[in-house]
């Protein structure tokens, strides 16, 4: 157990205990092919309604243009670190289905394929780092994305460096206790304000 593992109220699967989002990669390492079609074919079998599977991923490896276009239309603050990833890649969804009726879930089932892909890679003692902070319009004119396809969301994939070579504000944040809401106010029974009877003694 890694001091980054969860707290967690009862007993989880510790690829999921142990999941966590850093900042620090390691700007050497590579992902092999293998390694590459692994992440990519546990999103490929990811579940969505009436198995329309409406995701695509652009996919950069650090050094190719994909990765450099990817980078570009990241926010200022996640490039200060996502450059020493090995892999960026990109999530968009189908909005329509091909005679234009619109696709709700879409990006329901996106999210679904990235979370599988987070947690193949986490399998494989990688990490993942997944971004809302990005120019949608840059990425989608960038890379060619077609109409009907909105861009989700960004994962930097690789393996981990030490939080020293942040900068302080990032390392400080790398750093913090891994926290969440607690059960009682996220899950409910019957109603709204009607706490499931979960109870956890420390």
């Amino acid at each position: 157990m890694s001091p980054r593992t969860a707290n967690t109220a009862v007993a989880v699967h510790p690829l999921l205990a142990e999941r966590w989002s850093p900042r620090s990669f390691d700007a050497a390492h590579t992902i092999g092919d293998e390694e590459l079609v692994s992440l990519l074919e546990a999103a490929r079998w990811a579940p969505s309604a009436y198995n329309r599977q409406p995701w695509r991923f652009l996919v950069g490896r650090r050094g190719d243009s994909t990765y450099e276009q990817i980078f570009g239309a990241l926010g200022s603050t996640n490039r200060r670190w996502a450059g020493n990833s090995s892999l960026l890649v990109a999530a968009v969804a189908g909005e329509r289905l091909d005679d234009g009726t619109p696709l709700y879930g879409a990006a329901y089932d996106t999210g679904l394929a990235v979370a599988q892909l987070s947690v193949q890679a986490h399998a494989l003692g990688l990490h993942t780092h997944q971004m809302g902070g990005f120019d949608r319009d840059r990425l989608r004119t960038s890379l060619g994305v077609p109409d009907g396809y909105q861009p989700q969301s960004v994962t930097a994939i690789g393996a981990l460096a030490a939080a020293d070579l942040l900068p302080p504000d990032l390392r400080d944040r790398e750093t913090a206790a891994r926290e969440r809401r607690p059960l009682a106010e996220t899950f409910f029974a019957e109603r709204w304000g009607t706490p499931l009877p979960v109870r956890h003694e420390d």
